[in-house]
């Protein structure tokens, strides 16, 4: 009989060690992250000057404090098998800013600065995937921008864009920049002057929504990288592209004196390109002078589902799927780009 209750004790004893013990694992589960128990890395992680910038993600979430922060399928890390990048993903129709139309996985520069104080954005990226709708008469189809300034005052205008775009079936594509004008009074005329960087300008078109035009053969393959720098310095903005199968490019412009205060300065690309809708603005002589800027980088989508007889320049007419975005994941109306390195800082003298 005692050696029953003693099996019966013994049994209870374990019984209950083993409870304890389970709902202790259970319960150190259920207070560990799990971020803390992935080791993901964020962001942040790889590129450390998060902590100089804002965001605003495709979905319409914006976030001014990026240290640790991510969103999946917008703004994350992924490997190459060789490097950690810096993903940035939008949707051709999400939520984006009051000023635009195009939606943006797109870092904000928290500080400001005018050019004659000037500063300085680099980056070196792939550009992963565009979308493949839209209407190829349409300058903006299939493109994404990567890199931008962007003034915070006055009409709002861009002294520079920096542009990838790939026609569907093309193996190349094209990188180039805009630069827009700086108009006095009425912003409803301005346009963009675009320069080829590799390939072609943003003037070089389908005849036709379904045809488009011949392949460039210099041109910047998906996933092929490339590296940028827009320096401002005392007003002077200096432009440097580079790639490994690739010239190195440089440009400089003027941001304190317009090249296009007068009708007969309008170059014939904006004659041909913007006629259409009738945009044939003046700049204003002094261009962008004492207007405060900042820069911005990652993904800005130029490919919309807005109606090209509205606006052949910019209306892409691209498939959205009434803006649900997991079926525009899934059927290729995105823009992703993969950015490897990158800095933020002052403008720095270019002689030097």
């Amino acid at each position: 009989m005692k050696l029953i209750i003693t099996k019966t004790i013994l049994r209870s004893t374990l019984i209950l060690s083993l409870s304890i013990l389970t709902n202790s694992c259970t319960n150190t589960k259920k207070n560990t992250p799990a971020k803390e128990q992935t080791n993901i890395k964020y962001p942040s992680d790889v590129i450390p000057f998060m902590d100089k910038w804002k965001i605003l993600l495709g979905d319409g979430e914006y976030s001014d404090e990026l240290i640790k922060f991510d969103k999946k399928d917008f703004f994350y890390v992924a490997n190459d098998e060789k490097t950690d990048w810096v993903v940035y993903k939008t949707p051709n129709s999400g939520i984006t800013s009051k000023t635009s139309s195009n939606t943006r996985t797109e870092l904000g520069q928290k500080k400001h600065w005018i050019p004659e104080t000037g500063g300085k954005l680099t980056g070196t990226l792939k550009v992963q995937h565009v979308s493949t709708s839209g209407d190829a008469r349409v300058a903006a189809s299939y493109s994404v921008v990567v890199g931008q300034i962007h003034s915070d005052e006055g009409h709002e205008n861009e002294p520079i864009k920096i542009f990838y775009k790939k026609f569907p079936g093309h193996q190349k594509g094209s990188v180039f920049w805009n630069y827009e004008i700086n108009t006095k009074v009425d912003n409803s005329k301005r346009w963009d002057y675009s320069t080829a960087v590799w390939g072609n300008d943003m003037s070089v078109v389908g005849p036709n929504a379904t045809t488009f035009p011949e392949e460039p053969k210099d041109g910047i393959e998906l996933g092929e990288e490339f590296s940028y720098t827009i320096n401002v310095y005392k007003g002077m903005m200096y432009l440097t592209f580079s790639s490994k199968n690739h010239d190195t490019v440089k440009f400089t412009k003027n941001l304190l004196k317009s090249d296009f205060s007068k009708k007969s300065d309008i170059p014939q690309q904006i004659w041909s390109l913007y006629a259409a809708i009738g945009r044939d603005g003046i700049e204003r002589k002094n261009a962008y002078a004492g207007e405060i800027q900042y820069f911005k980088q990652g993904a800005y989508n130029q490919t919309n589902g807005k109606n090209p007889e509205d606006n052949i320049v910019w209306s892409t007419g691209s498939e959205t799927y009434n803006g649900n975005i997991a079926k525009q994941y899934a059927n290729g109306c995105y823009a992703e780009v993969w950015f490897k390195e990158a800095t933020v800082g002052a403008g720095t003298n270019p002689n030097e």
